[in-house]
């Protein structure tokens, strides 16, 4: 296997601690602020699901650009600033409609952020997959921190100051970003299409499967702190149950280099999709017993934390070389893009209607859909991935 090209290591690991502290604040909290200045709850569905929806088309582009031209730092830099000027729009309104115009305009500049962060990040890996969780497990540090801060802070100030802790955090991860440099290439390189690749059936099989995967995690993600606070929960509560499971996902990333050399990546795929069944059904109908929130809570270990970096080693293995950006991009706006806003606009319109425990149990079919998805297309997968570790390295 070809040596690893040095990466700045601390300074990415830097900007993962920073964007994924912008996600910690903004995902356990951000609808409780909503909810604070009057938005019903499709509107609170609707306007998270902005961030998902932007997610669909919006990565591709910015990834064609990144692909097309070598640019990956200097995009990272420019769409991170445009939409940090985009969310400014938050501090001066509460009305729905100009809510909507300043998240759909951040939510289109910062969908570029994963997947230029992911490619630059995997760039220098060459393929050593298994080294990969040794960075992310930064965003996760970030999360935690930033979810338990904020709902200490919280619970002790009005919920408007969220505004500007996120504020802070999106400063921060532009600062870091702009330390970065794009190397310099002889030419640009070549642009090979990635859509007859995309349309195998193993790549369609996982790309679908992994909507369903986030079609089941869009009321976590928009209604979970809502839910608890319902329920009596504090939000300093709030914030722990959030951050146990970033830690069990933390506890993921550390031991990749072992899990990922022993399973194959399909194995791991059905095993995560078995458990999100389990979970969110615990999540439904269990809200008022805390050793049940803990456990659905260190369930996100699989859910998300090996489910993504399976589905990860997958798509850096198909995807290569000059469509390495596109089929990052690819991945995230259609498993996160296309299957979050489903997953967040359709529990804001359940939620009122069924009721969580239904709304949650609608979420446990959605993971048992992608476990059958993977059931049906099991050898196709097996063949195509092998080893995780071995199917994340370059041909």
């Amino acid at each position: 296997m070809p040596a690893a090209v040095p990466i700045p290591y601390r300074r990415l690991a830097g900007i993962y601690f920073a964007y994924f502290a912008f996600v910690g604040a903004f995902a356990p909290y951000f609808g409780l602020y909503l909810q604070s200045i009057g938005q019903a709850a499709w509107q609170i569905g609707l306007l998270l699901s902005l961030m998902q929806l932007m997610r669909i088309a919006a990565p591709y582009f910015w990834a064609s650009l990144a692909d097309r031209h070598g640019w990956r730092a200097r995009l990272l830099q420019g769409t991170l600033a445009t939409g940090l000027a985009a969310y400014a729009g938050v501090f001066a309104t509460t009305e729905f409609a100009g809510l909507f115009l300043a998240l759909a305009g951040f939510a289109f500049f910062s969908s570029a952020t994963m997947p230029l962060v992911e490619a630059i990040t995997l760039a220098g890996l060459r393929g050593r997959i298994e080294r990969y969780g040794g960075i992310r497990l930064w965003g996760s540090v970030g999360f935690i921190v930033a979810v338990l801060g904020a709902g200490w802070v919280l619970d002790r100030v009005a919920i408007a100051n969220l505004l500007w802790m996120l504020a802070v955090a999106l400063a921060a991860t532009l600062a870091l970003a702009c330390s970065l440099r794009d190397r310099a290439t002889p030419a640009p390189p070549a642009h090979e299409p990635v859509w007859r690749q995309a349309l195998r059936p193993e790549v369609v099989a996982l790309l679908v499967a992994n909507v369903l995967m986030n079609v089941a995690h869009g009321p976590l993600y928009a209604f979970y702190s809502i839910y608890l606070a319902e329920a009596g929960y504090s939000r300093s509560a709030i914030g722990a149950l959030w951050s146990l499971g970033v830690v069990a996902e933390i506890g993921v990333f550390l031991a990749a280099p072992v899990w990922m050399k022993r399973f194959a990546a399909h194995d791991v795929l059905a095993g995560c999709f078995a458990l999100a069944v389990v979970r969110f059904a615990l999540i439904g109908w269990g809200v008022a017993s805390v050793p049940l929130l803990v456990v659905a809570q260190v369930l996100h270990a699989a859910t998300f934390g090996a489910c993504h970096m399976a589905s990860l080693a997958l798509v850096n293995r198909w995807f290569t070389g000059p469509r390495q950006v596109r089929g990052q991009a690819l991945y995230l706006s259609i498993s996160f893009g296309l299957g979050g806003f489903i997953g967040a606009a359709a529990s804001g319109a359940a939620w009122d209607a069924v009721g969580p425990g239904w709304t949650f149990t609608g979420a446990s079919a959605a993971a048992a859909g992608g476990l059958l998805v993977l059931a049906r297309q099991a050898k196709l997968l097996r063949c195509a991935s092998g080893r995780t570790v071995d199917a994340a390295a370059p041909r």
